[in-house]
């Protein structure tokens, strides 16, 4: 049997093309074994072992608990475990549960058929879809653009799906049976706006702005701190982006309406695709909750940006994102969240 120093002197001997191969080979095999424990801690750890509560690194071991190794903070003296704070805080599942679920979530199931594969109540499928989505929205951020930035904006009706019977909601309008139209014509205060960038690093911005039309006031919030001064912005003819770009110290490249232009470097062709796989993206939900509008619009951003890599990978680099990221939520948080507005 050939020792590892032979293999090595093997590998040595193999053309660039042929290592590259056996390199997406073995990262293959390994993206198909478990998550583990150890995973979850270096994931979490990366920076070296913090406590959740104070962020102190003087810490220690302080025996287990259900079988997790628990630590104790030498500086707030409260005790914590490797998912102390995390999206897997307080689950009775085993990671291999949490793994699958990513893997559906890849995939787009819906929630109830996200339950069925992995065995789990729709309730318990819903919980875990959208502690995954808080994580991958913190894990993911709102995003910096610069350079050559296309703009624009997109609507989708204000949506007060769920079930609030036990909530204490009460619905501000006649609800629309079976996901019906809005009633009002052209842009209105029944839809809620959407503002999307890119730039041509790859880098994205979608976020949940304002209800109705959006106003230059809008854009200047939404944006603050999240676009380079000095770049070219490309947008169609909506008048709120003059004063946008003259407070911002950005050059305007302006798309007139019904005029193509797919031949000047300066268009917004790709943010029209952009959205076009956004609508389709959405569509297989049948209405989304404007509540939960922003973590399924970090859903498309996180598939958008990991679309490369292979699939078999994309499971467990989701699952591992969203456990390194500090996220305290109850199920009662859920129940009277607000729609996120930037």
């Amino acid at each position: 049997m050939p020792t590892l120093t032979d293999i090595k002197s093997d590998i040595l001997t193999l053309t660039n093309e042929q290592q590259i191969n056996l390199l997406n080979y073995i990262s293959e095999i390994l993206s198909l074994s478990p998550v583990s424990i150890q995973d979850c801690r270096e994931a979490r750890f990366s920076k070296g072992k913090a406590c959740p509560h104070c962020e102190s690194h003087d810490i220690c071991k302080y025996g287990t608990s259900s079988g997790k190794q628990r630590y104790k903070c030498k500086s707030c003296l409260r005790t914590f475990t490797d998912f102390s704070k995390s999206v897997l805080s307080g689950s009775k599942l085993p990671l291999s549960y949490w793994l699958e679920y990513a893997k559906c979530m890849i995939l787009g199931l819906s929630i109830r058929h996200a339950a069925e594969h992995i065995e789990v109540c729709v309730k318990t499928s819903f919980y875990m879809r959208h502690r995954i989505l808080d994580a991958i929205r913190l894990y993911t951020g709102m995003g910096h653009l610069e350079g050559v930035i296309e703009m624009d904006e997109t609507y989708f009706a204000e949506s007060f799906k769920g079930n609030h019977v036990k909530s204490g909601f009460t619905m501000p309008r006649p609800s629309r049976k079976r996901g019906g139209e809005v009633k009002k014509r052209g842009i209105s205060s029944e839809q809620v706006c959407v503002l999307t960038g890119l730039d041509r690093q790859g880098n994205i911005y979608a976020e949940l702005v304002c209800k109705g039309r959006m106003k230059s006031s809008d854009l200047s919030r939404a944006l603050d701190g999240h676009i380079e001064v000095g770049s070219i912005l490309c947008t169609d003819s909506h008048k709120s982006y003059t004063q946008f770009v003259e407070d911002f110290e950005l050059e305007h490249k302006r798309i007139e309406s019904g005029k193509r232009r797919t031949d000047d470097f300066y268009n917004i062709q790709r943010l029209n695709s952009f959205h076009s796989r956004l609508k389709l993206w959405m569509s297989r939900f049948k209405g989304v909750s404007t509540k939960y509008l922003v973590n399924y619009l970090y859903w498309m951003k996180w598939l958008e940006y990991f679309k490369n890599d292979k699939e078999v990978l994309k499971g467990k680099s989701m699952l591992l994102q969203t456990v390194s990221t500090q996220l305290e939520l109850n199920i009662n948080d859920y129940k009277v969240r607000a729609a996120l507005y930037r």
